[in-house]
């Protein structure tokens, strides 16, 4: 049998959720600048890497929002 998770528990979770996030939001901002400096530089290889790389941050940060509300609902 599982314990509910106390107020102070699900703050902490929460607040390592958001560090996480911050990071991948900057990744994909970094991201965004080295993907454009390399298509204005001319090198077009790049771009779909980038997408890519840019898509799975995208669902890492959707799984988690996804996570904070499942746990929230319990």
């Amino acid at each position: 049998m599982r314990r509910p998770i106390s107020r102070d528990q699900k703050t902490t979770i929460v607040y390592g959720i958001l560090c996480f996030v911050v990071l991948v939001v900057v990744l994909q901002l970094w991201l965004l600048t080295a993907t454009m400096n390399a298509w204005l530089g001319g090198d077009r290889t790049i771009l779909v890497t980038g997408a890519v790389v840019s898509l799975v941050a995208f669902i890492v940060n959707c799984g988690l929002l996804r996570y904070v509300y499942e746990m929230e609902r319990r």
